[in-house]
């Protein structure tokens, strides 16, 4: 493994911890700023804000800047947002930190993705890119709950000092291990150097971004992934208020759903490099399965706990192969499409919880989640399978064109032989 991806994974640690950290210091931050935990839960939206906006904004802005370069900028910037939220005087200025720690979120892993599939041979790409995320998934086995732990001893402000330090470790990782790979050519040459340049690569990033198959697969993370935030953002009232676990074992509970996406991000990467759809459909689909097996398992403590694990693993396998589609789809300038994955991602986590806490209000008890979970998972396989058939069939009528093209040829071919024979 190249020493570059433990880099991205030790950048992606600090992302995955900051992200989700401020659900469990929440009460915490209510307390200590004056305002009520609702309100202060709009510090975890502020996040997701950040990362749908800085996606593609900052994909944009840095399409001709060196891949080792970009990366330590924006790993820069979320250390600057960190360092905001630590020294907020009151509630907005730590909002607003939020949002700043979230702008560079999805570029960063937009260009990580691209940077780790190019330092791998090929046919290996999928398991560079799963091995970063890796450092995310970790983050929700050591970060979140060490983190929260940290911020209820000493302040929640402590906790995003360590961030802040994640971040500086992280910017040296980049900066020593991370090689110095030129830009992409896409045939422009020598012209495409300067602001015309840039104009041009931009050009080309949006237009791949507008490629049917990277929009549904995008539109397939929106949904597939709102099947997962259904139900990770109620867990912790689920398992107090229907499985009957004290409060206290909530932090097991969330390191044993990080042990399970580790679990899937290892799983993801070979199946990926093997078979890219199958491995996306077979998540989906066994996420919806579970989720609805989960509506009978939460009653019964280890039983719940068992399939906290699964859904975890099988709801983070749908991440790679979502990563390596947009990629492959857009493969001429993937940058700005692996970034936009991340903010349908991030409308996943809102669209989700949305989705989740609707269905409670609505009176359909506490394990409804887990239901609108599934419902949106099948949602999401629906339209994988749909983008699979379109790509096939696509695929199918260029190679009909190409042999076409080949007989076409052979046969002048041969009539030209015959009249040199004659």
């Amino acid at each position: 493994m190249p020493l570059a991806l433990l880099a991205l994974a030790v950048a992606a640690f600090g992302i995955g911890t900051t992200e989700f950290v401020m659900m469990g210091l929440l009460p915490n931050v209510a307390d200590d700023l004056g305002v009520s935990v609702p309100t202060a839960g709009h510090l975890v939206s502020a996040y997701a804000i950040g990362v749908v906006i800085g996606a593609p904004l900052l994909a944009a802005v840095g399409v001709r800047v060196p891949r080792r370069r970009m990366l330590i900028a924006l790993m820069g910037l979320f250390t600057i947002g960190n360092l905001a939220s630590a020294l907020a005087p009151g509630y907005g200025t730590l909002l607003a930190g939020r949002v700043l720690a979230g702008l560079p979120h999805g570029a960063f892993f937009g260009v990580g993705a691209v940077v780790a599939a190019r330092l791998v041979r090929e046919g290996r790409q999928a398991r560079a890119v799963a091995t970063m995320f890796l450092g995310l998934t970790v983050a929700n086995i050591v970060g979140v709950p060490g983190g929260t732990a940290l911020g209820q001893q000493l302040g929640w402000r402590a906790t995003f000092l360590v961030v802040t330090v994640i971040g500086l470790v992280a910017m040296g990782a980049l900066a020593a291990l991370v090689p110095h790979l030129p830009l992409e050519r896409r045939g422009g040459g020598a012209g495409d150097a300067g602001a015309g340049g840039a104009v041009r690569e931009l050009r080309r990033e949006v237009r791949a971004l507008g490629d049917r198959q990277v929009l549904l697969g995008l539109l397939t993370a929106v949904f597939g992934f709102a099947g997962v935030f259904a139900l990770y953002s109620y867990l912790a009232s689920m398992v107090t208020e229907v499985t009957g676990m004290a409060e206290s074992s909530v932090t097991v509970v969330l390191a044993l759903f990080g042990v399970g996406m580790t679990l899937g991000a290892l799983a993801a990467g070979p199946l990926t490099d093997r078979a890219l759809r199958p491995t996306l459909y077979g998540a989906l689909g066994a996420l919806a399965l579970v989720l609805v097996a989960f509506r009978f398992t939460v009653h019964v403590p280890w039983a719940a706990m068992a399939t906290v694990v699964v859904i975890g693993a099988v709801g983070f396998m749908t991440t790679t192969p979502l990563q390596m589609l947009v990629m492959e789809k857009a493969r001429h300038a993937p940058t700005l499409a692996a970034a936009s994955n991340h903010s349908a991602f991030n409308l996943a986590n809102a669209g989700g919880a949305w989705a989740g806490g609707t269905a409670i209000a609505a009176g359909w008890g506490w394990t409804s989640p887990a239901l609108v979970g599934a419902a949106l998972a099948v949602a999401g396989l629906v339209i994988a399978v749909v983008a699979g058939v379109l790509d096939r069939g696509t695929s199918t009528g260029r190679r009909s064109r190409v042999v076409a093209r080949g007989a076409g040829a052979r046969e002048a071919g041969g009539r030209e032989a015959g009249d040199r024979v004659r």
